[in-house]
């Protein structure tokens, strides 16, 4: 509901704050609710996959198999983080380790071959779907979208972004 101090920051009305607020209110429900309706796969159901599993599934589905460092920097996690979850989908049946071949020392991280399908079925339609919303817009407001997320995530959390 805008307020008086509202609406003289201009925050009322078609295009502001509040009336953006109130759509985002709307929406985010939604498309928390259709993303927990996506189904899991049979083939996954009984190995009780947490959300940290999917954003490290993720990158080995769409960037291949890398290393515990290389999927720790982009899960933005501690290696060890990474390597607990790599031996839990492991065990699981879900991730294979593999010699480096450039350095034997080194594990590369891949989906196991008999797990592929079933994880880019699962995986593949939301990442196609941020493609198609995320492909009209530039460079610079694609850039814009992930930084408002990003500090909506913070407030949400109570760790402010400066």
């Amino acid at each position: 509901m805008s307020t008086p101090k509202a609406r003289d920051a201009g925050e009322d009305g078609a295009g502001g704050v509040d009336d953006a607020v109130r759509a985002l209110l709307l929406l985010m429900p939604r498309m928390v609710g259709r993303a927990k309706k996506i189904p899991v796969p049979e083939a996954l159901q009984s190995l009780s996959l947490a959300p940290r599993h999917l954003s490290l599934l993720s990158y080995l589905l769409f960037d291949g198999p890398m290393t515990v460092n290389e999927l720790a920097a982009r899960l933005q996690v501690a290696p060890t983080t990474v390597s607990l979850l790599v031996g839990d989908l492991s065990r699981k049946g879900i991730l294979e380790r593999r010699e480096d071949e450039v350095d034997r020392r080194r594990r590369i991280i891949g989906i196991a071959a008999d797990q592929q399908r079933a994880i880019t079925a699962w995986l593949a339609p939301g990442a196609s779907a941020w493609r198609k919303a995320l492909a009209p817009l530039t460079p610079n407001q694609r850039q814009m979208f992930i930084d408002t997320l990003l500090a909506y995530e913070a407030a949400v959390s109570g760790e402010e972004q400066s």
